[in-house]
C-alpha cells in the first residue's frame, strides 16, 4: 500500500497520511470502550474482544479504497481489474480470520463473530459502488493514493497494537513469527503472480 502511495504523492506526503492513519486509530483505540462479555470480569476476552472490533474497523476502512482501486482498474482496463480483483479476493481470506477470530474466541459465538467480520468485507465492495456512482468524476490517483497510505498506518498501528500482542499471548513468539514469516510468503507468492499475468 504505502509502495504504491509513495510513487504517486512522493516520500514526504505518503509519510504525511501515513502518519494520519496512525493517529487515526490511535485515537478510535481510546474512544472503543472495554467490553466484559456476559458480565464476567476477564481481561483476556475483554482484550481478545477489543482485538477483534478495532481490527474490523481497520480492515472496513482498509476495505473502502480496495474496492475503489478495483473499480476504477476495472473501469480502465477489464484485463487488469480482473486480476486485481483475485489477488484483493485471496488477500481477504487471513483478513476474515482476524476479524472473527478472536472475536469468536471472545464470545464463542460463530455466527456474531462471522456476521461482524462478513460486514467488514462488505465495505470493499461499498466502496466499489461509491467509485462508480459518486466519486468517479472527482477521485484522481492523489486522492487515491493519500487513502491508501493512510489505510497503510491504520493497519501497521492494529499490527503492533494488537494483533502481534494477542498472537504472541496466546500461541507463543515463535508461532507467531512463523505465521508472520507464512504471511510474507503467501503475499509475497501473490504479487509475483499478479505481476506475471
Amino acid at each position: 500500500l504505502f509502495c504504491s502511495s509513495r510513487i504517486v504523492l512522493g516520500f514526504g506526503y505518503a509519510n504525511l497520511f501515513f502518519l494520519m492513519g496512525l493517529v487515526l486509530i490511535y485515537l478510535l483505540d481510546h474512544l472503543v470502550p472495554h467490553i466484559h462479555m456476559d458480565g464476567q470480569v476477564d481481561s483476556q476476552c475483554d482484550r481478545l474482544y477489543r482485538s477483534g472490533i478495532m481490527t474490523t474497523i481497520g480492515i472496513a476502512i482498509h476495505n473502502l479504497p480496495e474496492g475503489m482501486t478495483v473499480a476504477l482498474v476495472s473501469l480502465a482496463d477489464l484485463r487488469l481489474g480482473v486480476p486485481v480483483a483475485i489477488a484483493i479476493a485471496i488477500h481477504n481470506i487471513p483478513e476474515g480470520l482476524a476479524c472473527s477470530i478472536p472475536l469468536y474466541c471472545a464470545t464463542s459465538d460463530r455466527r456474531k463473530s462471522c456476521l461482524i467480520s462478513f460486514a467488514a468485507g462488505m465495505t470493499e465492495p461499498l466502496g466499489a459502488v461509491l467509485a462508480i456512482l459518486i466519486l468517479y468524476p472527482f477521485l484522481n490517483d492523489w486522492l487515491l493514493a493519500a487513502a491508501t497510505s493512510m489505510v497503510a498506518g491504520i493497519m501497521v498501528f492494529l499490527s503492533f497494537d494488537e494483533l502481534i500482542p494477542i498472537a504472541n499471548r496466546y500461541g507463543g513468539e515463535h508461532t507467531t513469527n512463523i505465521g508472520l514469516i507464512a504471511g510474507f510468503l503467501v503475499m509475497m507468492a501473490g504479487l509475483v503472480l499478479m505481476e506475471s499475468l
